[in-house]
């Protein structure tokens, strides 16, 4: 449905070399050259400057790069519907997967959910969790994607334009270094972060963390606060890379492996449920009532 030379386009882009990029590809070096000359010359725009030194994009590369993983994931994602459309008799939800938003979660609750829907069937779609991304796919839950798991509160909700079921609060831990001094301990008082640098995401993310965020100011001023943009694996390599604490929830425990999440003795927390469109299908609706029904009964 899209021309394939995308894919060794974006993978030439990726290495940075034709030699790597065939290699990644298990053809030769003269195939993917070939490629991507086919596609210049499809396109009528030079996509690559190659000089002694290597290759870098072109701007015109670099806006084609822009738009190539979201053409071939589109595509890929219409292929999807399209068989799902001729499994008439099978309700099918797309369940977004990314290290922040996992599904294990949901999965532990599938037992008692299945017994309530059994016709239900569930289709993970794997994405990369970046603010475009999420933006994107938040934004249009019921296109691609039906459901994604995760925190959230009204403000996250009317920024990206969605709902949300809440099943459970989080409480929020913190995260470290397992190599950091607090990783020796098995829970924290907040007296505990006293001289430590605490990440949390900007003011206006969310009332929660801005609950937590005021009690530091006010109380706990030996507290240093780092703004971050954007919960991402970026985020846990910037914990663990600078030895510094990330504010976070239990569910995020395999984001990375050098990275310890402990308890805190406090009382902050966040609606953790599940994500879906205003306007949700049946088959969504259905699941979202055996989600809480499961929940309560294992409460």
């Amino acid at each position: 449905m899209y021309n394939p030379q995308l894919e060794t386009f974006i993978k030439v882009a990726d290495a940075g070399s034709f030699n790597k990029a065939a290699e990644e590809s298990y053809i030769t070096p003269t195939a993917v050259i070939k490629q991507i000359n086919l596609l210049e010359s499809s396109l009528g725009v030079r996509l690559f400057e190659r000089t002694h030194r290597g290759i870098a994009l072109t701007k015109a590369g670099k806006s084609l790069y822009q738009d190539s993983k979201y053409i071939i994931q589109y595509c890929k994602d219409s292929v999807t519907r399209a068989k799902n459309a001729m499994q008439e008799n099978v309700s099918i939800i797309r369940l977004g997967s990314s290290p922040t938003t996992p599904v294990h979660i949901l999965m532990q609750l599938w037992p008692e959910i299945q017994k309530r829907c059994p016709d239900v069937k569930f289709q993970v779609i794997p994405f990369e969790n970046t603010p475009e991304n999420a933006r994107e796919i938040l934004g249009n839950l019921g296109k691609n994607i039906d459901i994604v798991a995760g925190i959230f509160d009204d403000t996250m909700l009317n920024l990206r334009e969605c709902a949300g079921t809440e099943l459970f609060r989080e409480p929020f831990c913190c995260a470290v270094s397992i190599h950091h001094p607090l990783a020796a301990k098995d829970t924290l008082r907040i007296e505990d972060l006293y001289g430590e640098s605490l990440m949390l995401m900007h003011r206006g993310w969310s009332h929660y963390v801005d609950q937590l965020r005021d009690e530091i100011w006010k109380n706990h001023s030996q507290i240093k606060i780092i703004d971050f943009d954007f919960y991402s694996v970026d985020a846990f390599n910037r914990c663990e890379n600078g030895n510094y604490v990330l504010l976070s929830i239990k569910g995020w425990e395999n984001v990375h492996p050098l990275v310890k999440m402990i308890p805190v003795e406090w009382e902050h927390s966040i609606p953790y449920g599940i994500l879906h469109s205003p306007s949700p299908s049946k088959t969504v609706k259905r699941f979202l009532e055996a989600a809480k029904l499961a929940v309560a009964e294992t409460e």
